[in-house]
């Protein structure tokens, strides 16, 4: 594909300096050896694509297949797209929309019903179809001030480990958890051996990783003096697949000596604030949306995953980008779905976008309509595809891409 005198195309291995030189100049960061050491098979240059001008590199984009968990403990395949970069000098030339639609085009020719991606920018992708999916929560707390409240269990069963020792084990309680979590994808080798290298640039100034282990859970974490006599312990991965493994690590996070204030990501639905007498102590810092999705195909992805309860709509969709869209009979009975293309008259209309923002159960429907981005003939029927839809725990995202 050529425009403007730039030209769209497959990736080489001639291509790889001039990536990996304009991801880190898009991105304002350097790539340590072990993230350049297993990039490559995380990945595969033959996944990327690239814009050039002559010689140069000037836009990319690359994706792998990806096995993610859905409502219902299902798992769908998933095009999980990373490293789009336009280059600072060649902006405003439609690069990324001939990237985005030379990439989106292979994933129709693949039959893959989702693509997903963790952005950096929140303003570009809803044109494309793609919704923030799924959010996160920073917060800190003071371990000093921390109490649990009388009767919360004390299950023990905590002990320090080195990383090496606990990879196994560490890979092991992450493979239990994402199958129990909407969000939670298939973590390939090359990720895992990017993480164990623990590159310098992930410890913004901390130590290298310290870790507890549960028979049922682990957290990574890092520590830090900072001025004025702070010492920051930064949770950088938290996995329990029980609340008994959940409150055990907690107990010994907000335990730990000579530390003044703990910080960690948390799901929405995490149990943390009603362990403590005094729910303040989690203070609540920053919300991110840490995945966004959009659906590729529709039956295909609305029958991957179940339902909280029976429903029997039309939905109308409209696809701005791609061909997706139209209009579909969803039924669902006892959480399980039908989706087919119809000429029926639709009982809810919204874009695409919004049915990725569905898709994980991070957003409710009644949100999306009170902000008139779904539009529905009465009120019964928002409130029966809202409870459809919802789902018995929040998703949270697996590995960061």
């Amino acid at each position: 594909m050529a425009m403007n005198g730039i030209t769209v195309r497959s990736a080489t291995k001639d291509d790889w300096s001039q990536i990996v030189n304009l991801a880190e100049t898009a991105f304002g960061t350097r790539y340590d050896q072990p993230e350049k050491d297993h990039i490559p098979d995380l990945f595969p240059i033959e996944r990327a694509i690239v814009a050039v001008d002559g010689a140069r590199v000037v836009g990319h984009t690359v994706d792998r297949t990806m096995t993610v968990t859905v409502p219902g403990d299902n798992t769908v395949q998933a095009a999980g797209v990373s490293s789009v970069t336009v280059a600072p000098t060649h902006r405003r030339r439609g690069i990324l929309r001939a990237l985005y639609t030379a990439q989106h085009e292979r994933t129709e020719a693949e039959g893959v019903p989702l693509t997903m991606f963790t952005a950096s920018e929140g303003t570009i992708y809803g044109r494309f179809g793609y919704s923030t999916s799924i959010y996160s929560n920073e917060v800190e707390i003071d371990p000093r001030r921390a109490e649990f409240r009388p009767g919360t269990p004390d299950p023990g069963g905590v002990s320090i480990a080195t990383l090496d020792e606990a990879k196994p084990h560490i890979r092991e309680v992450y493979d239990r958890w994402r199958r129990l979590t909407p969000g939670g994808q298939v973590r390939p080798d090359a990720n895992w051996n990017i993480w164990f290298g623990d590159p310098e640039r992930y410890r913004d100034g901390a130590t290298t990783l310290f870790v507890l282990t549960h028979p049922d859970g682990y957290v990574l974490y890092r520590r830090q003096w900072k001025d004025e006599g702070e010492n920051l312990l930064r949770v950088d991965e938290f996995r329990a697949v029980t609340a008994e493994a959940h409150i055990a690590l907690w107990r010994v996070l907000l335990s730990m000596d000579l530390v003044t204030k703990v910080e960690a990501d948390i799901a929405d639905d995490d149990p943390l604030p009603y362990l403590v007498t005094n729910p303040r102590l989690v203070k609540f810092t920053h919300r991110y949306d840490s995945l966004w999705t959009r659906v590729m195909d529709v039956p295909a992805a609305l029958t991957a995953r179940s339902y909280r309860s029976d429903l029997d709509v039309v939905v109308a969709v409209d696809d701005p980008f791609r061909n997706a869209g139209g209009s579909f009979a969803l039924r669902v009975r006892d959480g399980v779905a039908a989706c087919e293309r119809t000429d029926r008259a639709a009982d809810l209309e919204l874009g695409i976008d919004v049915l990725g923002g569905l898709y994980f159960g991070g957003h409710r429907a009644r949100n999306f309509a009170a902000a008139n981005r779904i539009q529905v003939k009465d009120a019964a029927t928002l409130r029966a595809f809202d409870d459809a839809f919802a789902t018995e725990r929040d998703p949270e995202l697996g590995w960061f891409f």
